[in-house]
């Protein structure tokens, strides 16, 4: 469902589902830009008449270019008990991404120390000074020397996925930061989302494939 140019894929009294699209902010940061946490609390107290302030809880975050699927809490008790299943590894992501070059092993685990730069860039360093950070992939798809991964991401550091692939030579495609310049957009979605509803206990899983992002055509 499409409302206020919201791609609502799931909504009750406790969590609101939503599509992300590249280059939205997941909350509001010094450039002033509208986000995707405004965005829902605008929709909220318009359909629900609201006054006052709305409360939606931030529980996990995408970057900014990165599309995806996204789960914000509704009241503080669903936002506290997302983030517990954040913490014990039961809040589950996959992604998609097209990476450049072809990968000598097609499935695999990916396993660094990452460190987050004051100047907002990540690196891989030593377990001194960084934090572990791990992934697991399967590669898809191969065409014209990319290649389609699906990426089962354990760990949720700070650009963890594109920092993984291109310090070992495969940088995503379209990734202006870690890869090649060629003002493209990323091709890096988070299309697989899964958690357990903060008071049924049900588990949901939500999949929203990118097909329609220019960048992933030739390989969906």
């Amino acid at each position: 469902m499409k409302n206020n140019n919201l791609e609502i894929l799931y909504e009750d009294n406790h969590v609101i589902v939503v599509f992300k699209n590249e280059n939205i902010l997941s909350q509001g940061d010094s450039t002033h830009d509208k986000d995707l946490l405004t965005k829902i609390k605008e929709y909220i107290k318009i359909k629900y008449q609201k006054p006052g302030n709305v409360y939606v809880g931030l529980v996990h975050r995408l970057d900014r270019p990165v599309s995806g699927v996204m789960v914000y809490a509704k009241t503080s008790k669903a936002a506290s008990r997302l983030s517990e299943q954040i913490r014990t590894s039961k809040f589950k992501k996959q992604y998609l991404a097209v990476v450049n070059g072809i990968l000598e092993e097609k499935k695999g685990e990916f396993r660094d120390y990452l460190q987050k730069l004051d100047n907002g860039n990540t690196i891989v360093t030593d377990k001194e000074h960084g934090k572990e950070s791990i992934l697991n992939y399967e590669v898809l798809k191969e065409i014209n020397e990319k290649s389609l991964v699906k990426i089962d991401l354990k760990t949720g550091r700070h650009h963890q996925i594109r920092v993984q692939f291109s310090s070992r030579g495969y940088p995503l495609c379209g990734d202006q930061r870690y890869g090649i310049q060629d003002k493209k957009q990323i091709a890096l979605c988070c299309y697989h989302l899964a958690f357990y509803h903060p008071t049924t206990k049900e588990k949901l899983i939500f999949e929203r494939m990118p097909k329609d992002k220019e960048i992933f055509k030739e390989f969906l």
